[in-house]
């Protein structure tokens, strides 16, 4: 490497120069998203069967489906839940499985089953990821327009339109009315013209209907003949001929009148106290979320301009604004923390051009990242840019160390050219560099291990975190000295010793006082080792950092049967408190339906509520504000709250709540009971809020048992029999009316179909084959029964599920007050048994796979160190000491209340790599001290010569963390504990590198 730094310093700037315009155009580029753009290994399977009771579900449904599932390789956990006419299958696939074949597999397992279904069961199946959830969402609202006009202009001008923005996956139109055809019939026209409503379907579907009848060639012209017996008109519909009596055409006109209704909905959407419809815009999964985000911004200002005049479209959740904030103020740590390390850089160092060369060298290895996941394909996000935020305590450490190294040979030898003093100073930092980093680096390795939603998300933040390093060490290595070289005037000369003399290290006293004493570093290693053991119990702890995102999901259930119009009034209610809260800026409702993909009753759904931005209040406090004015004016309301991306990731989960215990057994009844016992349990611990037994009955059912004796005789099939009593109900479709380019259903109804009650049931008559109307009592028995509860299944076996949320308190804290009282306090049958799920499973298996990280990191360290020095008792001591920080990392999550959970673990893991970084630095130059001095002063020039690089480290991160660790702006709260777990360890690594350390290598050696 002779005058490598000089023969090849033009090209070598030309690379520099590439690689801040390669970085600055990939930081264009990239995508931006909130979180990386991963499928879960989540199957979820719906199938719906026409309201058949839960019971029967169960048997021919469920079973049948969770068999089938259940032979698919790499599936960990199957769990279902059935209700009335439906059921949820989740498949929980091992970490690592191809989840689109999985998907494939299980598609393929269903259908070889299908012919074993019920008729009409109709089954979905979707892989679960981010991307089949809304990104953002409007409300269409009109005060002139009928819900089937307002539908009609959603579907047919706001669908197609907003679809052709690039990047746009699906537009979701959520409400509305349909425009229907309605066929009331005339019962006492039918029995005088023994006319029966089975004739009159029979009709429709054999005329209504567009026919080709092959090609016809004539005069070198090739026509296609079709026929055309489409009904188009209302007018078309009412002299459709039924048949002929006599010398008379029967007509539907003669048995029934026809006119428009609003299509039978069990589902009701409201925009912030208004009737109307919600379009939800679902992006590709590779778009770029802020440029899809603009680009439909821009759309919908087109879009307004050709709404017909009395329509508007409002947006009511946009999630890139969230994400925009969450990217900016990350960033913004990342060059709030940047600047002030520079300023501890010229403090130190006293020298412009030693802290402008580390200005330049940073924004040079973070455009060489950025080039680098460009590459790689990965998107700016919350996690890689946390990545490199919380890198850069890292990237600066590298930068100092070699610009201090290069500022000290200049100071200790002033008489030589900078040219020469580079090279000696680079090659003698080189073995610790690359020891260095290498040790650095291998700490993130094992996070491989890591499973589930956790390891998912910071397996990225990992890989990026060692992208930066790896990038870090080559740009200081290489492109440092030629950024000092361009810096420098004259290379030839020494600049900074043109008139100074040579200023050699100077030894610090204090060193050669705690190497006499070394009981005093053996206490201070036995006070850390007492403190972890004593703090560690005592941390809080949660599972993934929670953030405040400005939004709101509130879940909600009307009593079991409530019909949609009360729950409709209840909620109106609720919205009248809503309006009442300051912070409260837009809400959406769904009833019947809700966001993503799940089974959903007509008594429940939720709301999306998005708060001002400018809040006085944390998004937790609004919560407990809504919560209980809602407890307090509607008490028959169960509620349970959430944040969009909070819920989001729950739903992409085993489970969307952190407490959740699982009550597994056999008979339904003993697990209500117990689920029950279970709630008034969790209910007085501190801490918990929506506490929910799990149990959801359906509304009451009107059961009609045929007579089939009865129907026997007077020639009435079953079937007949079912299709009559549904006409009576909610009507049948029988067919479509051509209606301007779309299809309107046409559905067969008698009078007074939407005021059907159950005492009308006894007037109720069914049409023999003759035409003859018999009373329903002479055909069928009726009776009404309560609602049957969903039936929830793990792994084929049912199950009692009690959930709660958190409020005030720790996940780790709340749960171990629950298992301590509901193992006191409650006796299980024999074969019942008790687990606890959740989000605390996830944290327990996180925390097991963290520690198995942790150590494995650790060993990697040992193997690094031990391998650069080949000296078993330094490695060892460097990692005893290593692993004692991250005492000071449990001191600092102690003091500031900040729960142990996978972000502050991760910080934690980067301790015990970032004090075997230092250790080695010390080492190597008390190794080479070693030729000309004996130990105890080649030990103090070692920690002289180290201390002022060593406080500009620490100092230098722990400011740039500063910013990060103080949560500030949206998204930030995500990386918080993982600062404070850094910043912590830096504070004890210092006494441990600069007094421990030096004490100990002398006890040693």
């Amino acid at each position: 490497m002779k005058n490598f730094f000089i023969s090849h310093r033009n090209p070598l700037m030309v690379v520099l120069f590439l690689i801040l315009s390669g970085g600055i155009f990939s930081y264009f580029q990239l995508k931006t998203s909130l979180f990386p753009e991963i499928t879960f290994p989540k199957i979820k399977i719906i199938a719906e069967a026409e309201l058949q009771p839960v019971d029967k579900m169960v048997v021919t449904v469920t079973r049948p489906l969770e068999n089938a599932v259940k032979q698919v390789p790499d599936l960990k956990l199957i769990r279902s839940t059935t209700n009335r006419g439906s059921c949820e299958i989740s498949a929980y696939m091992n970490s690592g499985a191809n989840i689109d074949l999985s998907q494939q597999r299980i598609e393929s397992q269903i259908q070889k089953i299908t012919n074993s279904l019920p008729p009409g069961v109709n089954v979905s199946v979707e892989k679960m990821n981010p991307a089949i959830l809304p990104v953002s969402g409007y409300s269409l609202e009109s005060h002139t327009k009928s819900p089937i006009e307002l539908k009609q202009i959603a579907t047919y001008t706001v669908k197609p339109f907003l679809s052709q923005v690039s990047g746009v996956s699906e537009i979701r139109v959520i409400g509305g009315k349909t425009k229907e055809y309605w066929l009331e019939l005339d019962q006492a026209k039918m029995s005088a013209l023994n006319v029966t409503p089975d004739q009159v379907s029979n009709a429709l579907s054999q005329t209504n209907f567009i026919k080709s009848n092959g090609y016809l060639s004539d005069y070198n012209y090739l026509y296609l003949s079709i026929t055309d017996a489409t009904v188009k008109t209302k007018s078309d519909l009412e002299n459709l001929t039924m048949s002929r009596i006599g010398n008379r055409i029967l007509r539907v006109k003669d048995i029934a009148s026809v006119h428009i209704e609003e299509g039978v909905e069990y589902t009701r959407i409201n925009a912030n106290g208004k009737d109307g419809i919600l379009i939800a815009v679902i992006k590709q999964p590779n778009a770029n979320l802020v440029d899809l985000s603009d680009d439909m911004a821009l759309k919908i200002k087109e879009l307004k301009r050709i709404l017909p005049a009395g329509v508007y479209i409002k947006p009511y959740y946009v999630q890139a604004d969230f994400v925009n904030e969450s990217v900016k103020s990350v960033r913004d740590s990342l060059l709030i923390g940047l600047a002030l390390a520079i300023v501890v850089a010229i403090l130190f160092l006293r020298s412009f051009k030693a802290s402008a060369t580390i200005l330049i060298t940073i924004p040079v290895t973070l455009c060489l990242t950025l080039m680098v996941l460009y590459f790689i394909g990965y998107s700016l996000n919350i996690m890689t840019l946390g990545a490199i935020a919380a890198a850069i305590g890292l990237i600066i450490d590298d930068a100092i160390v070699v610009v201090e190294q290069i500022h000290r040979t200049h100071e200790e030898h002033p008489e030589e050219p900078t040219v020469t003093l580079l090279k000696k100073a680079i090659d003698y930092l080189f073995p610790a560099m690359l020891g260095s980093s290498i040790s650095t680096i291998v700490i993130f390795v094992p996070f491989v291990l890591m499973t589930g939603v956790a390891g998912s998300y910071f397996q990225v933040m990992t890989n990026t975190m060692i992208i930066t390093l790896i990038c870090s060490f080559f740009v200081t290595w290489i492109g440092l000295p030629v950024i000092y070289l361009i810096l420098t005037r004259n290379s030839q000369l020494n600049t900074i010793g043109k008139h100074a003399e040579a200023h050699s290290v100077k030894n610090q006293k204090w060193i050669a006082y705690f190497i006499h004493r070394p009981y005093i570093s053996i206490m201070v290693m036995l006070l850390l080792a007492v403190s972890i053991v004593l703090v560690f119990p005592r941390l809080e702890t949660g599972f993934l950092p929670e953030m405040d995102e400005g939004s709101i999901v509130l879940d909600y259930s009307s009593p079991p049967g409530t019909s949609l119009a009360e729950t409709d009034r209840m909620l109106r209610e609720v919205e009248k408190e809503l309006v009442k809260v300051p912070q409260v800026q837009a809400y959406s409702r769904r009833t019947g339906t809700q966001m993503g993909f799940f089974i959903t009753e007509p008594n429940t759904g939720d709301y999306l509520i998005q708060l001002k931005p400018d809040r006085d209040k944390s998004t937790e406090e609004v919560i407990a504000a809504i919560r209980a004015k809602i407890e307090s004016t509607q008490p028959a309301l169960k509620v349970d709250f959430g944040q969009v991306i909070g819920d989001m990731l729950g739903d992409l989960m085993s489970s969307t709540q952190p407490v959740e215990v699982k009550i597994f057994g056999n008979d339904q009844e003993k697990l209500q009971f117990l689920s029950k016992k279970v709630t008034e349990l969790i209910k007085h611990v501190q801490g918990t809020a929506d506490v929910f037994n799990g149990i959801v009955l359906s509304g009451p059912t009107l059961n009609i048992q045929p007579k089939f004796s009865a129907l026997a005789q007077y020639g009435i099939s079953p079937a007949s029999f079912q299709f009559q009593v549904q006409t009576a109900l909610q009507g049948n479709v029988i067919g479509n009316l051509y209606d301007k380019q779309q299809l309107s259903p046409i559905r067969m109804v008698y009078p007074g179909s939407r005021s059907f009650g159950v005492n009308d049931i006894s007037r109720l008559k069914i049409f023999t084959p003759a035409g003859v109307a018999i009373p329903v009592q002479s055909l069928a028995a009726v009776d009404v029964k309560t609602g049957s509860a969903e039936v929830a299944r793990e792994d084929l076996q049912s199950i009692g599920v009690v959930t709660a949320r958190l409020d005030g308190r720790d996940l780790g804290s709340v749960m171990k007050d629950i298992q301590s009282v509901v193992g006191s306090k409650l006796s299980l049958p024999a074969g019942y048994h008790i687990t606890y799920g959740g989000a605390y499973a996830d944290q327990q298996q996180s925390f097991k796979e963290l520690l198995t990280i942790l150590i494995a990191s650790s060993l990697l360290v040992f193997s690094v160190i031990l391998f650069l020095f080949k000296d078993f008792k330094i490695a060892f001591l460097i990692l005893v000491i290593s692993v004692l920080g991250i005492s000071g990392s449990y001191l600092a999550l102690f003091l500031t209340h900040t729960p142990l959970n996978v972000g502050s673990y991760t910080g934690l893991i980067m301790i015990v790599g970032i004090i075997g970084e230092n250790a080695i630095f010390t080492f190597l130059q008390f190794k080479e001290s070693r030729v000309d001095k004996d130990k105890e002063q080649a030990i103090i020039y070692a920690i002289s010569t180290r201390l002022r690089p060593k406080l500009m480290t620490a100092l230098g991160a722990i400011i740039a963390l500063f910013p990060l660790a103080l949560g500030i702006g949206a998204g930030a709260q995500l990386h918080q504990p993982l600062a404070i777990a850094v910043i912590g360890g830096f504070l004890v690594a210092l006494p441990l590198l600069l007094i421990v350390l030096p004490s100990m290598i002398k006890k040693l050696l």
